[in-house]
């Protein structure tokens, strides 16, 4: 199996914390759905022979801004250059854009998993964000993607800002919770150096929560998914059963996946690579047939860490026996003394042949798969 990412580089206006690659000029929309396209058809032997793609993903950038001609040109092209076995279709959705032509446009195109980016149903903080929707929205679009038929919805949630206490927070979760999506992603706020939330950190003008802090508000997180029937399959994707993303779990798994588009990623199983990040640049580089995607060989060893890195995440850990098989490294040979460690701490559980976190390792995944890397 494999995925295909479709990286949407527009949107509205710029959030205050967001690094992602974007731009909120539309000029270039049309040529980059052409350049998108022609991309798609150039990379179409990327991906291992033999394996059909599962999976297509919408992510930006703001792709519920594309028109339905735009999406369905992309889809056509997907369609008609690759083997498709698809199960899920998905694209990323800001709540303002759920209109019910759209969604109804969407759902005739054969998209069947909404990522709606909601973030927090606070007014002031919403627009702290600088985001473009308001809570009414939030609501307004989660009752009108189910009353269009679709079953698949996913609600993003951002934890971590700052306050005197957790009120706000368990309110959101309160009101998302309410709504009954089948399926949360919940995200700490972060400080990136190009965002004006970085600028505004550098010069004193926002101080960011304390780490202790952001954990509180991560096991309120837990604790309250766990209550409300959710299952925490990756440190911060929860679903009920069924509603598992697809997509992200081949990601977290080591599945290979083709990212088209300007900044995008890819994964072949053997190398992994991004394209270039201008829109511009990468509209005309394919014009003029030179190369946008810079390519990195992985060795045995990078590719086990990324193993261990991602898959230390889910619910199902790192595989022991795989990693064995696919990089020669026996991991519970080479670190028995860490891994022992870790299960006197009750940072990992006592499992044969994999290391799976348990809900106090999750609070420390990524200094967890650090102590694992090798050599």
């Amino acid at each position: 199996m494999s995925g295909i990412y479709i990286h949407i580089p527009f949107c509205k206006q710029a959030c205050h914390y967001c690094d992602f690659h974007f731009s909120t000029s539309k000029v270039l929309i049309e040529e980059m759905v052409d350049s998108i396209c022609t991309e798609l058809v150039l990379r179409k032997d990327f991906l291992p022979k033999k394996t059909p793609v599962r999976t297509v993903y919408f992510g930006g950038g703001t792709p519920s801004l594309l028109s339905k001609t735009h999406l369905e040109k992309i889809l056509e092209t997907i369609t008609k250059w690759y083997s498709l076995d698809l199960e899920e279709v998905t694209l990323e959705a800001n709540p303002d854009d759920l209109s019910i032509s759209n969604l109804q446009n969407w759902k005739a195109l054969g998209i069947d998993r909404l990522s709606i980016g909601i973030q927090t149903f606070d007014p002031e903080i919403l627009k702290f964000y600088n985001r473009a929707h308001n809570a009414e929205e939030s609501l307004k679009a989660i009752e009108s993607a189910k009353s269009t038929g679709f079953e698949k919805l996913s609600v993003d949630l951002i934890y971590g800002f700052p306050s005197s206490n957790h009120d706000v927070w368990k309110k959101d979760l309160e009101i998302a919770l309410s709504q009954n999506p089948g399926h949360i992603s919940s995200y700490c706020l972060t400080l990136e150096p190009k965002t004006a939330l970085g600028n505004w950190h550098k010069k004193g003008k926002y101080q960011a929560a304390s780490e202790d802090f952001a954990a509180e508000q991560f096991e309120i997180l837990m604790q309250s998914m766990e209550d409300s029937g959710y299952i925490q399959y990756e440190i911060s994707n929860f679903g009920k059963l069924g509603q598992f993303a697809l997509h992200n779990t081949n990601y977290w798994l080591g599945v290979p996946y083709l990212g088209i588009g300007p900044s995008a990623h890819s994964f072949d199983g053997k190398s992994r690579g991004s394209n270039i990040a201008h829109n511009a640049q990468y509209i005309n580089k394919l014009k003029t047939g030179e190369s946008i995607y810079a390519k990195e060989i992985l060795s045995d060893e990078d590719a086990a860490n990324d193993y261990i890195l991602t898959s230390l995440r889910t619910i199902w850990g790192t595989d022991i026996n795989y990693l064995k098989n696919s990089s020669c490294y026996d991991l519970a040979f080479l670190k028995l003394d860490t891994i022992k460690m870790l299960m006197q701490e009750k940072l990992i559980l006592e499992e044969t042949n994999k290391i799976i976190l348990t809900k106090k390792g999750r609070l420390l995944a990524d200094s967890i798969a650090e102590s694992l890397f090798l050599p």
